[in-house]
Order: C-alpha cells, then sequence, then structure tokens
C-alpha cells in the first residue's frame, strides 16, 4: 500500500513516474503538488494491488489501458452548470455590462474558459453572455474558447448534450431556452454551439489565447504548485486585454500577485487585470550630437532595415522598439506596432513561444539559439523553416538594455538537406538491395544445382519404382484371382449353411409346439419360433440368459428337476411332465413338456426341452398356441451342431 504522506517512498521513484508519464503520453504534471500527486497515483496502485512508484511505473509500461484509469484519477473533471450560483449572478451583473460597455458597439467580445472539463463552465457563459446580448448580439460578438487537457473530456464537451441529472440545476426558463431535448438527453442549441470552440491545451507550457476579454479558470490552479501557478498567471495576465476580467474559483485567491489583478468582489472571486506600464521608445536622437553622428545613424538604420534577415529589437520591459523591413513584411507587422508590448502581438508566439525565452535570455544574459523551427504561413499558404537567435543587447557599460531577435530563413537550405539525405538514404538503400539481389542471385544458382541434381536422382527412382509398381500389379492379380476362388468356395458353403438352417428349422418345428435348448449350465442357446410366439420373448432376449431367470408364463422352478434329471449321467429316453402355463396373450394353457438329452459322442452338451399342448404330438404341436401353423425358426449356427435326440 502506498504511503500517502510520502513517508517509506522514494521521492525520486515519483519524479521518474512523472517524467515517463510526460515522454510517453505528453501530460505534463511537474507543476502538480506533490501531495495531491501522491494521493491520487496511491489510489490507483491500491486498486491494482501495487505498493511503490516504481513498481506502478513498469504495471504502466507492460498495460497500457492503465494510462485511462490514471488519467481520470489525476484530471479531476469535477464541473456542473452555474456552479456557485451567486459568483455566477455577481459576473452577469457586475462584470459583463463593463465588457460590453468597453469600446465600439460592434466589438468582438472573448472569451476564455481554462480547465473547462466537459463543457458545462462554458456553456453557462454563452448563457450568461446571450442573455445579456440577446441572442443575435450574442452569435455576432462573442467568441468563447473553452479549453482543457482531457481529450475524453472535450469530446463530451463539444458533443453538448447531457442527462437530465447533469442539467437540474439550469433554471426552467434557460433550459427551455437554450437546450433542446433529444430523447433522454438536452443538446446545447446548435445556432449558439458555434460560438463555442473546444481545443486543447496545456496551461504548463503551451501559448495562451491572446486578446482575452473574460478568461474563467475555476478550481484549476488549486492543483499546481506556488511557482507553477505564477507562470499560468503570468500567461494569463499577458492574455487579458488591459481591460479584461479574470473568475476564479471559491477555493482560489489572488493574493501574492496585487501588482497583476485587483479584486472587483473579493468574495465572489472576481478580480481585474492591472496593466503593466509600458514605457515609449526613445527614438529622437541626443540634440548634442553632431551632423556626422545623426547621419552615421541613420546609415545604421537604413542599413539594418534593408538587412536580408528578419530582425526586432526590444527595449527591457518587452516592448517592440525596432523592426527591419524583412521583419514586417515576413510577420505583417505594422510602423505603429513598433512601441507596443511584445507580448500584444502574434509572433511573439508564432512560429515559436518567444516570451519565455527572452525572460531567459534576460536572465542569463547570454543568447539562445533555436534551429530548424517550421512554420505554416498562410499567405502565401508554404511551410518555411527559420534559424532563430535570441540575444541580449547592452551599452557601452556592458548594461541590460534590451534583447534583439533574429529570424534567418533556411527554407532552401534545410529542403536541399532534406533532399540531400533522402538521395543518400535512396542510394543506401539502392546498393543494399544490389547487394542483397547479388546475394539471393548467387544463393538461387547453388539451389538450381542443387534442384537439378536432385531431379536427376529423383528420376531414377522413378523409374526404379515404376518396376516395382509392374512387379506388384502382377501379384496383385494373381492375389485377386486367388481371392475370387476364395469368394466361390463361400457361396457354395454360404448356400450349405442355408440349406442345413433350413432342415434344422423344419426339424425344430416338427418337434413340437416350442422348442427350448440349453446347454449343461442351463443357459439358452436355441429359442424357436415357436417359443417366441407362446411367451413373447425373442430369440435375441432369450438367448444366453439362465433357464431359470427368465420372466416368461412357463413355471421355470417345475420344469427345472426334469432338466436336471435328463443331465445326470446315464440317464437316456425323454422324461415329462404336464404343468399349468400363461401364453404371451396372458391366457392359461396347459403344456405337455419333455425334456431329453443333448450329447455329442456319449458327452452331455445340453438338454432339448419340447413343449406342447397337452394331448398334441409330434408334428400337429408345430401349430401355435392360438392353433395357427408357427414359421420356421431362426436358428443360431452353433447350436445346430450335430443334435442328439434320444427317444
Amino acid at each position: 500500500m502506498v504511503t500517502i504522506s510520502g513517508d517509506g517512498e522514494d521521492p525520486h521513484e515519483l519524479e521518474q513516474l512523472l517524467a515517463m508519464l510526460k515522454e510517453n503520453r505528453g501530460f505534463d504534471f511537474s507543476g502538480y503538488k506533490r501531495s495531491t500527486l501522491m494521493r491520487r497515483i496511491g489510489r490507483r496502485m491500491a486498486a491494482v494491488g501495487l505498493g511503490t512508484f516504481g513498481e506502478y511505473r513498469d504495471f504502466l509500461e507492460v498495460q497500457p489501458e492503465e494510462y485511462a484509469a490514471l488519467f481520470d484519477n489525476l484530471l479531476i473533471n469535477v464541473t456542473g452548470f452555474f456552479r456557485d450560483a451567486p459568483a455566477w449572478k455577481a459576473l452577469a451583473e457586475r462584470v459583463v455590462p463593463e465588457l460590453i460597455g468597453v469600446g465600439p458597439p460592434a466589438r468582438p467580445i472573448r472569451v476564455w474558459s481554462a480547465g473547462c472539463s466537459t463543457g458545462e463552465e462554458a456553456y453557462t457563459l454563452a448563457m450568461v453572455l446571450a442573455e445579456v446580448l440577446g441572442v443575435d448580439g450574442f452569435r455576432d460578438r462573442v467568441k468563447i474558447y473553452a479549453t482543457d487537457l482531457d481529450e475524453a473530456a472535450l469530446q463530451t464537451a463539444r458533443a453538448g448534450a447531457y442527462s437530465e441529472r447533469k442539467i437540474r440545476d439550469v433554471p426552467a426558463e434557460l433550459r427551455a431556452r437554450y437546450f433542446e431535448q433529444l430523447q433522454s438527453n438536452y443538446v446545447f442549441r446548435r445556432d449558439l454551439r458555434r460560438q463555442v470552440i473546444f481545443g486543447r491545451n496545456d496551461l504548463t507550457k503551451d501559448a495562451p489565447i491572446s486578446r482575452v476579454d473574460l478568461l474563467v479558470v475555476r478550481n484549476t490552479l488549486m492543483y499546481f504548485n506556488a511557482e507553477t501557478q505564477a507562470n499560468i498567471l503570468r500567461r494569463m495576465h499577458f492574455a487579458l486585454n488591459d481591460s479584461g476580467f479574470i473568475f476564479l474559483g471559491k477555493a482560489e485567491m489572488l493574493l501574492n500577485h496585487g501588482d497583476w489583478f485587483e479584486p472587483v468582489d473579493l468574495r465572489k472571486r472576481l478580480f481585474h487585470k492591472l496593466p503593466r506600464r509600458s514605457r515609449s521608445p526613445r527614438l529622437a536622437l541626443d540634440d548634442a550630437a553632431g551632423e556626422n553622428a545623426a547621419r552615421a545613424a541613420q546609415i545604421r538604420a537604413a542599413a539594418l532595415a534593408a538587412g536580408p534577415v528578419a530582425q526586432l529589437a526590444l527595449d527591457t520591459e518587452d516592448n517592440l522598439v525596432v523592426a527591419n523591413t524583412q521583419a514586417e513584411t515576413l510577420f505583417k507587422l505594422h510602423p505603429m506596432d513598433v512601441g507596443r508590448p511584445f507580448q500584444d502581438l502574434e509572433v511573439s508566439f508564432r512560429p515559436v513561444e518567444l516570451r519565455s525565452i527572452i525572460e531567459r535570455v534576460k536572465q542569463e544574459l547570454r543568447p539562445v539559439e533555436l534551429q530548424h523551427v517550421e512554420w505554416q504561413r498562410s499567405a502565401p499558404a508554404e511551410v518555411c523553416v527559420l534559424d532563430v537567435v535570441v540575444g541580449p543587447l547592452f551599452d557601452g557599460g556592458h548594461g541590460l538594455i534590451g534583447v534583439g531577435i533574429s529570424f534567418n530563413d533556411v527554407t532552401r537550405y534545410s529542403r536541399l538537406h532534406d533532399e540531400l539525405e533522402h538521395a543518400n538514404e535512396e542510394l543506401e538503400r539502392a546498393y543494399q538491395e544490389l547487394q542483397s539481389l547479388n546475394e539471393e542471385l548467387e544463393t538461387t544458382n547453388e539451389e538450381l544445382q542443387s534442384t537439378n541434381e536432385e531431379l536427376e536422382t529423383t528420376n531414377e527412382e522413378l523409374q526404379s519404382t515404376n518396376e516395382e509398381l509392374e512387379t506388384m500389379n502382377e501379384e496383385l492379380q494373381s492375389t485377386n484371382d486367388e481371392l475370387q476362388e476364395i469368394n466361390d468356395a463361400l457361396r457354395v458353403r454360404t448356400g450349405e449353411l442355408d440349406a442345413a438352417n433350413a432342415f434344422l428349422a423344419s426339424v425344430l418345428q416338427s418337434l413340437g409346439t416350442a422348442v427350448i435348448v440349453v446347454d449343461d449350465k442351463l443357459r439358452v442357446t436355441v429359442w424357436s419360433q415357436g417359443a417366441e410366439d407362446l411367451w413373447g420373448l425373442r430369440a435375441d432376449e432369450a438367448h444366453g440368459q439362465h433357464l431359470l431367470g427368465l420372466d416368461i408364463g412357463l413355471p421355470v422352478r417345475e420344469v427345472a428337476p426334469l432338466v436336471h434329471r435328463a443331465l445326470e449321467p446315464g440317464r437316456t429316453g425323454r422324461a415329462g411332465l404336464t404343468v399349468d402355463a400363461i401364453n404371451r396373450r396372458g391366457r392359461s394353457v396347459r403344456l405337455r413338456v419333455e425334456a431329453s438329452l443333448l450329447s455329442d459322442n456319449g458327452a452331455a452338451q445340453g438338454v432339448i426341452l419340447i413343449a406342447n399342448h397337452a394331448g398334441s404330438r409330434g408334428a400337429s404341436a408345430a401349430a401355435g398356441p392360438d392353433g395357427s401353423r408357427a414359421a420356421p425358426p431362426l436358428v443360431e449356427k452353433s447350436a445346430v451342431e450335430k443334435p442328439a435326440v434320444e427317444d
């Protein structure tokens, strides 16, 4: 179990885990409070049964689906419509009218909702502004930029569809005016939805949205440490217009940044931007300078303006002082931009973020080079490559007086370099392919030679096999003739066996109504058709059964002594008795049962039992129990071998 307080855990392992998240998934949590990170990561570690950050890092490498669950814990999307309703009311009554009153009547109003989560606050802003401006005014003037780090939350926000539970805090009249019910969900109006733009933005490193009139960042800063909060607020101060406002959450304050923002309503967390004073550049030359110095300065200015490399110069307050002709053309700068704060210009963050680099140069007092910066230009539409150098500018006493920025267009050289690398790669690939083809050709020749030898060997083997097949064919023909002779003999034997069976069936039929043959163990070996008709038991059911175990209408217990006497040594002739029996129809019949020994060369093989209706004898006994003639019996071949019946 992870120790949430950090005791027993190696902080270095936590930093390694955060570095892996940044490298593998692009999420930089280094600015978050360590206690918050440890608590939330600890929940996931407990859920998967791990005890250290190192083990959890290894688990993420083998179970990449765990990233989604971890980010759901780290990027908590707690939001709602009109969350903290009194604060929204203060925003609508005190801030929005002041925003609308600044500048011309048709001036566009830009709003940034940072950390928008699933979009509820962005749509709340839209409803508040639409109520004050009217729907038409909202469509014509307002753009709301809603950003977040969680792409899944942004997908939900873009859909603009919410369940009845999530929309319950929206007043009924606003719900009816701004939402359309679609099945069980409520969808924000499509005509107003176009004014809300959702996108991904990392507050800790991505460029902020500039020229914003209202910035809403509620309960987001609380997750960052003090240093990161200061960095984010500096970016937000830059993003706001001089007359802009910032709207924070209940858990956030700006106590340490009073030089950037002043409270409008401290309890409701509404603040107004304090613009930083900018100094106008000193453009005039010293009146005491002579005509030659003025001429030299004019030449230097002309040379700078005509230089082939785009160059900018800023003073120590980050105001634009100089922009040569190449820079004005490249970045569409106007002479009136000279003197403006550099952060208000698009070139400060496009093609590359320069504001943080400028601060770094001013602190370290050494140049910073950025190579191979790709920039997608809009007019003309092309991709150009720049080498950017940001360096400090010093006066004669080596004091810092500003920062110089040079943009060297190396697009042509970059393309030539890429083409050369591509050509070298193609040449190397072609050489490798040629070498591979030569090796394959040599291998193929060896394989063909081997195949040719194998074919010659196979030809010899096939010839030998053909001779063997001819010999086998002759042997098969001879075997076929022998089988034909055997079949003819079997056919003759089968005919003889059929005749013997027919004769035996006639003999059994003539002996009596029912004939049963048992072996010396009293197991049934022959069960005649008359016995089947008399007692209803089939021959296949009776065969092999013990005579005394048969459940039929014959009283076998009375017949048993007769059978045992017949098996006595030296006994000859036929003994009999009359018994009362029941036929297969359940009717009582009186039967005369006679038993005689079945022997082979004097050795007892079993007993023949003959049952006739009392008063019948011989051939007349062949009639069935109902007076009908019985069909010839189907006799087991083993039961008719050498019957020996004694009269």
